[in-house]
């Protein structure tokens, strides 16, 4: 068995035309790289896929003597049309005129409809013909299909990509698709859309991208939790604390948060059809809670540290109704495309209980909402008072370990603390971990770029398993068909608010008390 400070993935058995990563991560394989962008021309494509792709390639690790890109889609545009689409959203500086140009060039289009052979017969041959040019390299052919597409059109393009443009080479490789949520609208569709390219695809060829996996801080909890144990595991920082004031887990309230300042912008009718819930919590959110409360795994191979994951989803209990608020800002009906009698919510306050050994009587409070009084996703984990507070300070607020995620990357630690001074006061402050500051000059990987990459590496640990999808669904399907027939009603509330008041008294009865006159300031670089 593995020890745990080895980064590697588990070796799996191979499928026809299909090599998965190896046991080093530092191993690269080599040859023929293609890469195809399938709804090329759609904003997620421009803004994300693209972007995040030459910032690859600027680093090195795509390299031009072996990567190939393919953009396909049905608007018919040429090669340079797509490339000066592209052009403006890629972040270069001053001195990066030259490698936008060297990327742009790397990057062909091929226009087709999403169910049409010949489409993709011509897709085919595009990347055959890169393939042969590379012949001479030593190594194998891989090809990656991006699919920035609406979930609608998943099974018909994965029928296309098994029927006419898989990988043929005699020398192996692999053929890989990634998909973008959102994986269903509830079980049942998520389980039909799952069997769908499922009969297509193995499951190791399946990469189910939720960007939230790749940002840098998501990415720290699994060092924070397994290398320096600070959340659950062993001698960890947070039972420390606990064993010293001689409490137990049931003094914890976690807090999993994201909030946006603002509405849908221009999105409303598409935001209709999935609402927060589906769009931030029942991925976003239970994805973070997961890293969090998970069991210590048995390695870091991918394999065991999702199997973590689905044990901790398959622990939480039916949400009560009593222990969720909805909610919906004022004036999003007014978009023309959300129906007047809307009752998708915008925001969402639930309460969920994990039934194992470690987190019983443990609430997890989790948070979402659009238009609400400041943009920000957290995880805080409140310490609840001490008995017999001789130094008054309740008032204050309680004791947090805070984990930032979004903007101003952080890792701090809130207490009380003596206000200096002859008397003897208590204020507020922080150790504080603020990524700005301590990692000067470091550019922080957007998640998508780490995601791609793990992708060509083979490495799913950071993507969303078959068995995951289908254990986070059945914990929310039930509540959103309540929803969905009216049985619960979105509360409203003005932008710019914490939302519907209901939802701060959800918490103070789930035993979360809200810190007031305490601000986190971002310290200053010097």
């Amino acid at each position: 068995m593995a020890a745990l400070g080895e980064w590697h993935c588990e070796k799996r058995p191979f499928a026809k035309n299909e090599s998965f990563a190896r046991d080093n991560e530092n191993v690269q394989e080599r040859g023929c790289l293609s890469i195809i962008v399938l709804g090329a021309s759609g904003d997620l494509a421009k803004k994300k896929t693209f972007p995040a792709l030459f910032n690859l390639y600027r680093q090195g690790f795509l390299q031009s003597n072996e990567v190939y890109i393919f953009g396909y889609a049905r608007t018919k545009i040429s090669d340079d049309e797509l490339r000066d689409r592209i052009r403006g959203y890629l972040p270069h500086g001053k001195d990066g005129t030259e490698d936008v140009s060297n990327f742009l060039q790397l990057i062909k289009y091929v226009s087709g409809s999403y169910d049409d052979p010949e489409g993709f017969k011509a897709l085919d041959k595009a990347i055959s013909e890169h393939e042969i040019s590379k012949q001479s390299m030593e190594g194998s052919s891989r090809r990656l299909f991006y699919l920035a597409l609406p979930p609608s059109v998943y099974p018909q393009v994965c029928k296309m990509i098994k029927n006419y443009s898989m990988n043929k080479s005699d020398l192996g490789g692999w053929t890989r698709i990634v998909v973008e949520k959102p994986f269903g609208r509830d079980l049942a569709s998520a389980e039909e859309l799952s069997s769908q390219i499922g009969e297509l695809f193995e499951e190791p060829q399946i990469y189910r991208i939720d960007h939230y996996l790749g940002k840098e801080l998501v990415q720290n909890l699994v060092i924070l939790v397994i290398f320096s144990s600070s959340l659950v595991f062993g001698t960890s920082f947070c039972k420390s604390l606990l064993y010293l004031s001689g409490t137990a887990t049931t003094s914890l309230t976690f807090r999993l948060c994201f909030r946006e300042d603002f509405g849908t912008e221009g999105r409303g009718g598409y935001f209709d059809q999935y609402g927060i819930i589906r769009d931030i919590i029942q991925n976003h959110l239970l994805q973070v809670l997961c890293l969090v409360a998970m069991e210590k795994p048995v390695s870091l191979k991918p394999e065991h540290i999702r199997d973590e994951k689905v044990k901790v989803l398959q622990s939480v209990l039916p949400i009560k109704d009593e222990e969720v608020v909805l909610g919906q800002y004022e004036g999003y009906k007014d978009d023309p495309t959300v129906p007047d009698n809307s009752n998708t919510p915008t925001f969402a306050t639930a309460i969920l209980h994990i039934h194992n050994e470690r987190w019983e009587g443990v609430p997890f409070i989790l948070k979402a909402g659009k238009a609400l009084n400041s943009r920000k996703a957290e995880i805080r984990v409140q310490f609840k008072d001490v008995p017999g507070d001789i130094f008054k300070c309740q008032k204050q607020g309680r004791n947090e370990f805070v984990i930032r995620l979004q903007p101003s990357e952080a890792i701090y630690m809130k207490l009380t603390v003596k206000q200096p001074g002859l008397e003897m006061s208590t204020a507020h402050s922080e150790l504080d971990l603020s990524y700005r500051q301590r990692y000067q000059g470091v550019v922080i990987p957007e998640a998508y770029e780490r995601l791609i990459l793990d992708t060509i590496k083979g490495d799913q640990q950071h993507f969303v398993r078959r068995d995951e999808l289908k254990a986070a669904w059945e914990i929310f399907t039930p509540l959103l068909h309540r929803i969905d027939n009216g049985e619960l009603k979105s509360l409203p509330y003005k932008p710019g608010s914490r939302g519907p008041a209901e939802a701060d008294q959800l918490l103070e009865r789930a035993g979360y008390v809200q810190t007031h006159g305490y601000v986190w300031i971002p310290p200053t670089l010097s």
